[in-house]
């Protein structure tokens, strides 16, 4: 195994490429530590950005990993899909066009959608791909009022914006009571544009209003995740699954079930973290990723 000269001050500043996705829609992604080491890379929720890594990102970049984040079709920076392509099938081809690009056998940490994107991407549609996967809240058997709930704030002031970064963080603070609102509101321009007066979020409205051509419909196909999170186990591959202890959308009855039907996948419940883990608790999500690699004696060559 090669030693790696990596060093912590590489983190300060990701460096940002570019990639050409299915049907040559732009992908953004961001890139820190050493793009010699294993790359973990990190696949957003729904209606979420690849900022909403950062601070998971520099941990892992700090540790000698990595880091990867990648802003999925229809989000943030990268491109919307001309022609309302929001499969997950096209999701999972956009980032295997990254891995193209890194070192072989990365880590997949996907949260809800990119965890979904993770579970069709290592095992269906490019078995041997990952070293590792990481699901993010999200479990094949999601609770069904949990989703109707995050799609109904996704959806709401989708048309109409918001009159300022006030507005969008009393918005927040309501569907995350558990999280303090921030001080600080420039950290929510990552995650919206403006367009004159207003604030509308940042990605493609065809994904959550019901108007796209090709809607990522996998998400409702338990039985084909629940085969493919066989599949990438069969293969070898570990999985860890990080729940937030106060998720709405993956109960601990069903986590608790798919460890069951899965018990070779290891679980961790994150105190104090809702959907959002990542964003949550950070700390607690950072380390139990860390230590979920360690013991998978996943190597960084």
């Amino acid at each position: 195994m090669r030693v790696s000269t990596y060093h912590p001050e590489m983190t300060s500043a990701p460096e940002q490429f570019l990639t050409d996705g299915h049907g040559g829609v732009r992908i953004v992604a961001d890139r820190l530590g050493d793009p010699r080491a294993r790359a973990v890379v990190f696949l957003h929720g729904g209606g979420q950005t690849r900022r909403s890594w950062g601070r998971a990102a520099a941990a892992v970049a700090h540790r000698g990993w990595q880091a990867v984040t990648v802003d999925m079709r229809g989000h943030g920076e990268s491109d919307w899909s001309p022609d309302g392509d929001y499969r997950v099938s096209s999701f999972a081809a956009d980032v295997r066009e990254i891995l193209d690009r890194l070192p072989p056998r990365p880590v997949l940490v996907g949260a809800s959608l990119g965890g979904i994107t993770s579970m069709l991407l290592a095992g269906e549609l490019a078995r041997g791909i990952a070293a590792a996967v990481v699901l993010v809240d999200i479990v094949p058997d999601m609770d069904p009022s949990g989703a109707e709930r995050i799609h109904a704030f996704m959806a709401d002031r989708m048309v109409d914006g918001f009159g300022s970064l006030d507005e969008v963080a009393d918005m927040i603070a309501e569907f995350n009571p558990h999280r303090p609102r921030p001080a600080d509101l420039d950290g929510l321009r990552n995650n919206l544009r403006r367009r004159g007066e207003r604030w509308y979020w940042h990605w493609d409205p065809q994904f959550i209003d019901g108007s796209a051509a090709n809607p990522p419909i996998e998400v409702t196909d338990t039985e084909r995740l629940h085969s493919a999170v066989e599949a990438i186990l069969a293969d070898g591959v570990p999985v860890l699954l990080v729940r937030g202890q106060v998720s709405d959308l993956v109960s601990r009855e069903r986590a608790d079930a798919f460890v069951a039907r899965f018990p070779q996948i290891a679980f961790v419940d994150v105190e104090g973290a809702g959907h959002m883990v990542a964003g949550d608790r950070n700390d607690l999500f950072a380390d139990a990723v860390l230590d979920f690699l360690a013991r998978s004696e996943i190597a960084r060559p």
